[in-house]
Parts: structure tokens; C-alpha cells; sequence
């Protein structure tokens, strides 16, 4: 196995490692793989679900110059997708961690390029969830009244299993009725999860804006040799 250790960085929320390797069996692959502390975040060998964040949310909506926003840029497959769409308008990228932004600046990750090459595409480095509570003001950073055609969200593992304490207030109903007011009407919240999605989760949703859905996304795992599911829950605002 070769492993190299990019970069590593100490944040307000634990020390961050950026590293890349080769695992036996997968050739010439190379594979990316983001540390936070003693949370394994993400890895480039698995961004079905990530990806299908995008379509599945981006796939609700009619129209075209879409608005869209972005929380936790990671290795950027999420925000990559939304840019795959035509009708994409603009995207901004919400990041906490600010050396994340950096990766991608710097061409330390395989689509830093694709995302800062698109003059579509805006990278923030903000908190997310503190943005979303603010109602007062937009995700955009330039444009303080702009609403939103979909907001995309892959930051914590799970509604339950949040990487700081303090990002639960967001999943609960008052959180998320103040994203709702970030959004246009009509317009589509979607949310990645690890493993498959929790019905108690859709129902909240459900309950906020009248319609919810959730996918369970299933993807090929080579190092398990086995089959890993990954959840991605959408709500749709009201007209």
C-alpha cells in the first residue's frame, strides 16, 4: 500500500488530514480520503451517494437559471454534479474548514479545477448552519436578498450523529423552518446521510413543508467487498 499525507491542518473543531493512497487489488487508483480528528469524513473512492445528492435534488426542479447552494465542499463531488446540470445559474459553496478551500485553490485534489475553473461556481468559506439561521441574510455573500432554487446539504453523518454539537439545532423543526426561508417557492432542500434513511427524519420533513422523500443510494464497496447504502432525504417547498 502506498500512503502519502498531503496536508494536515489544526482546526477550531479537531486536527484535519488530507491524505492519499493506493490500495492493493485497485490498480493504479488513486484514492482520497479526508480525516476530521477520529472521524473518517469521506473518501474519493465513494461518492454515489454524494453525486445523486445533486441529481436527485436538482431533478425536482423545472426551470432554468437555477440558484443553488452547496453546504460542506469536501472533495467536491457534490458540487461537481450540480455544475454538470445546464441549467445551473450559479452555486455557491459553503465551507467551514477554510484549508478545504484551500485543496481545492491549490490543485491538491482531483476536482479543484473543475470547481474553480466554472465561473458558475463560488466557494464561501462560512458556517452553514449559522448562515441557515440567519434569516435576515443569504447564503450569497454578495447578494444579501437572494432566495435560493435548491440547497443542497453533506456535512454531518447523520441528523443524530453530528460532527459538533452544535449543527443539531439545525435538524430540529426550528432549524429547518428557518432554511425554508432561505429558499424560493417551490424550491428543494436535499440532504446526505450515511446508511439508509430514518423514517422519523422524512416525517419532520414532511411535516415543515407538506411533501418529503427519502432514496436509499446503494454503492459498490471494494475494500468490504460488499454493498454500502448511503441515504439522501428531500423536502419541496411550498409554491
Amino acid at each position: 500500500m502506498i500512503f502519502e499525507e498531503i496536508d494536515f491542518q489544526k482546526t477550531p473543531i479537531g486536527e484535519l488530514v488530507l491524505r492519499r493512497r493506493r490500495i492493493p487489488g485497485l490498480g493504479e487508483l488513486d484514492v482520497y480520503e479526508v480525516k476530521l480528528g477520529e472521524d473518517f469524513l469521506m473518501s474519493s473512492l465513494f461518492h454515489e451517494a454524494e453525486r445523486q445528492l445533486s441529481k436527485l435534488g436538482l431533478g425536482q426542479l423545472a426551470g432554468d437559471d437555477l440558484d443553488v447552494v452547496v453546504g460542506g465542499l469536501g472533495l467536491g463531488y457534490t458540487a461537481a454534479a450540480v455544475l454538470e446540470d445546464p441549467r445551473v445559474h450559479s452555486l455557491i459553496v459553503i465551507e467551514y474548514l477554510a484549508p478545504v478551500i484551500g485543496w481545492h485553490q491549490n490543485g491538491l485534489v482531483p476536482l479543484g479545477e473543475t470547481l474553480t475553473g466554472d465561473d458558475r461556481c463560488t466557494l464561501v468559506h462560512g458556517d452553514f448552519f449559522a448562515l441557515s439561521r440567519d434569516i435576515e441574510k443569504s447564503f450569497d455573500p454578495i447578494n444579501p436578498e437572494k432566495k435560493h432554487d435548491a440547497i443542497l446539504l453533506d456535512i454531518d453523518h447523520t441528523p443524530t450523529n453530528v460532527l459538533h454539537q452544535t449543527n443539531s439545532r439545525f435538524y430540529t423543526e426550528e432549524g429547518l423552518n428557518e432554511l425554508a426561508k432561505h429558499l424560493k417557492p417551490g424550491g428543494i432542500f436535499a440532504l446526505w446521510a450515511d446508511g439508509e434513511p430514518e423514517s422519523f427524519f422524512t416525517d419532520r420533513l414532511g411535516k415543515i413543508w407538506g411533501w418529503a422523500d427519502a432514496h436509499t443510494i446503494e454503492f459498490d464497496n471494494p475494500i468490504t467487498e460488499d454493498i454500502s447504502k448511503g441515504a439522501v432525504y428531500l423536502a419541496k417547498k411550498p409554491e
